[in-house]
């Protein structure tokens, strides 16, 4: 009996398999009766998040451990259903690896994609700076719906969408974990290079430093000043087979470490700054995303990249910078150096490219963790036609988002004396809204949003629909089950890539 074999079973919490067709009794020959037994006397209720363990001969799958998987009711919700089936494959992968088991057999559970996602989600761990390497694992597909388990082409299709999703949210890990010396700014720059060099349509441009002087980036130089570590201006252009003139356009904030600069943080916990990168991560794995899936679209990315650290060529609390759209900014506290970087990368990408839609990605605000924690990533937007269309996107992928407010009342809170703005608010709380009206100052050099709540969708009049998520809570996690790590999350990589698909179906 080959041990290191192993196939994962779905069954609904009424104890019905998936698809109990002849090929699943087939298969289990006299162990179905067998395993409903067992599950009977043990009390099994098809739960998500319910496994159970056999050692069986199944033949058809020349395999020795079977693992039930709870997948919930079988009439739920179609996002709840799918996400379901997300979490019960991950269990059951996970539970075969617990067991050493590296040839994994996976039932589709009716959803190819999300049992792909689920599947392959959960295999992930990094191991790039260890000596002991992690066993690989292969994941074989199987269907219940046939007497002999293939996929038929549009399930193969199906699973392999998932893949893509899976391992495009896997890359964003990975760049989030990797330690700061090993993925300084002009290292993660090359990776987007190597990494999405081996795509059709897709251009990368790395900029330095005299690029971003040139065209008068001072917020975003201003919090390079302190490291020796050189920046880098991140620009990707996707051009998918599409008639799309005007580009959707994402930014991501990709400081690769934060220590706060003169406001420096405290100690404790500052090793997770490494992943303050974690906008710019998710953006270039969605790209990475429909660039794979070769999604009907016109996309740019904007990649602001630095370091935030002291020195004695670090910006002060009190200095005043000028943004690229001619903004002038006091800086009251250097920590909050992530909106400074976006307001020049959203200037930049509005001006250049006119996009019909923006939206920005970044670990912004401690707030943000305080008002969500790592359940959702807040969003901000003037747009009931945007918010509307990634809200949609949230729950076909699973991958949560929660509407937050914008009103001027947080704009006011950060008047400055000196400057036309300061770069956080003169009054205590709502951090996280007034970063998001911050950022809004710089869609462009001359254009206006709209913010009147009753006015929302004024906002397509007079520039692009905008988007701010803030992703401070959803960055890490702390569950160790399914298909979450206790790490980095790589979030919001397949909810952007869900949201890109639909835009190149019906634009914005």
């Amino acid at each position: 009996m080959n041990v290191n074999k192993g196939v994962i079973i779905g069954i609904f919490d009424d104890l019905q398999f998936s698809s109990p067709n002849a090929f699943v009794a087939t298969a289990l020959k006299c162990s179905q009766e067998s395993i409903l037994t067992q599950l009977n006397a043990l009390n099994f209720k098809g739960k998500v998040g319910d496994t159970y363990c056999s050692f069986d001969s199944i033949d058809s799958f020349g395999s020795t451990q079977v693992i039930i998987v709870g997948v919930g009711k079988s009439n739920e919700e179609e996002d709840i259903k799918t996400e379901n089936i997300r979490l019960a494959t991950a269990n059951g992968v996970r539970g075969l690896i617990e067991k050493k088991v590296t040839d994994i057999k996976v039932d589709i559970l009716s959803n190819p994609q999300a049992a792909a996602e689920g599947a392959y989600l959960s295999i992930y761990k990094y191991d790039a700076t260890k000596n002991d390497k992690n066993t690989p694992v292969s994941l074989f597909p199987y269907s219940v719906q046939t007497n002999d388990g293939f996929l038929s082409d549009c399930e193969l299709t199906a699973w392999n969408v998932g893949k893509v999703f899976a391992e495009s949210q896997n890359w964003a890990r990975t760049l989030a974990t990797t330690p700061a010396n090993f993925m300084t700014p002009t290292i993660f720059g090359n990776e987007v290079l190597r990494e999405l060099s081996q795509f059709d349509n897709v251009q990368v441009n790395l900029h330095d430093r005299a690029w971003a002087a040139q065209h008068k980036m001072g917020l975003f130089l201003g919090v390079t000043n302190g490291s020796l570590e050189p920046p880098c201006f991140a620009e990707i252009i996707y051009t998918g087979p599409c008639d799309h003139e005007v580009p959707t356009a994402l930014v991501g904030k990709g400081v690769t470490f934060d220590s706060g600069g003169i406001s420096l943080k405290p100690s404790k916990n500052m090793d997770l700054m490494k992943a303050d990168m974690g906008g710019a991560a998710a953006v270039v794995s969605a790209i990475r995303g429909i660039a794979a899936l070769k999604v009907p679209i016109y996309a740019v990315a904007c990649i602001p990249l630095c370091e935030n650290l002291p020195s004695g060529c670090a910006t002060k609390p009190g200095d005043v910078h000028r943004g690229m759209n001619g903004k002038t900014v006091e800086i009251l506290n250097t920590d909050a150096e992530g909106r400074l970087i976006l307001a020049d990368a959203l200037t930049y990408v509005v001006d250049t490219y006119n996009p019909s839609t923006v939206i920005d990605v970044a670990t912004l605000t401690g707030a943000m963790v305080v008002a969500l924690g790592e359940v959702y990533t807040g969003v901000f937007t003037s747009s009931n036609k945007l918010w509307e269309r990634l809200h949609a996107a949230s729950r076909k992928s699973g991958d949560g988002f929660w509407r937050m407010p914008l009103h001027s009342t947080y704009l006011k809170s950060m008047e400055s004396k000196i400057a036309d703005i300061a770069n956080i608010s003169n009054s205590s709380g709502a951090g996280s809204a007034s970063a998001a009206m911050f950022l809004r100052e710089f869609l462009g050099s001359n254009k206006k949003i709209d913010i009147n709540e009753q006015n929302a969708d004024r906002a397509s009049e007079d520039g692009p629909k905008w988007a701010h998520m803030d992703i401070a809570g959803t960055m890490e996690t702390s569950n160790t089950t399914s298909y979450n790590v206790n790490s980095l999350t790589g979030r919001p990589t397949r909810g952007l890539i869900e949201f890109m698909q639909s835009v190149s179906k019906t634009p914005l």
